[in-house]
């Protein structure tokens, strides 16, 4: 079959949706969340800059919906540990909810922007900010030059900063 168009695509949709609503409750079991990204796994793949080859739908469509699953959880996962981190016993030291709301997207979209870097470079970022290990002992623990434990902390922190430039 040749690139997916629209029209490719609302048929695909048509003939898809409720299987792959079906196949994302097994995942879930939960009807309103399998729904949602149902629709979520056809908006990336009409967002897609990509020409879409489609020769077998239904693993095709499992494979995007996994992607798209991932997402779903990892997002979980990040709010969970958010919300864990700014229970507080003082209201008082609370941000606002709008402001909440901007540092949990700022949060997400630098840990997407982080997921897509080799994870040692990630690793070394994240020991280097998060836990404040030392180069050398980056270096120890991937087995790698300090140079290159360097090289990692600048390659992941530029992304950093493109994310927050981008947001505003």
């Amino acid at each position: 079959m040749a690139s997916v168009d629209n029209a490719q695509l609302t048929a695909l949709y048509e003939q898809q949706h409720r299987w792959l609503r079906r196949w994302l409750y097994r995942q879930l079991s939960c009807s309103h969340r399998a729904a949602d990204l149902m629709q979520d796994t056809f908006m990336r793949l009409l967002l897609s800059k990509e020409a879409l080859e489609v020769r077998q739908p239904r693993p095709f469509l499992a494979k995007v919906a996994r992607s798209v699953l991932s997402n779903h959880y990892r997002r979980t996962r990040l709010e969970k540990a958010y919300l864990d981190a700014i229970q507080t016993d003082d209201e008082n030291v609370l941000p606002d909810l709008a402001t909440q709301l901007i540092i949990f997207e700022t949060l997400v979209r630098l840990d997407e922007a982080l997921c897509k870097l080799d994870v040692a470079v990630k690793k070394a970022f994240l020991w280097s900010q998060l836990d404040g290990l030392s180069h050398g002992e980056i270096a120890e623990r991937l087995g790698i030059s300090i140079a290159t434990v360097k090289r990692h902390i600048i390659k992941a922190g530029a992304q950093c900063m493109l994310v927050t430039e981008a947001l505003g």
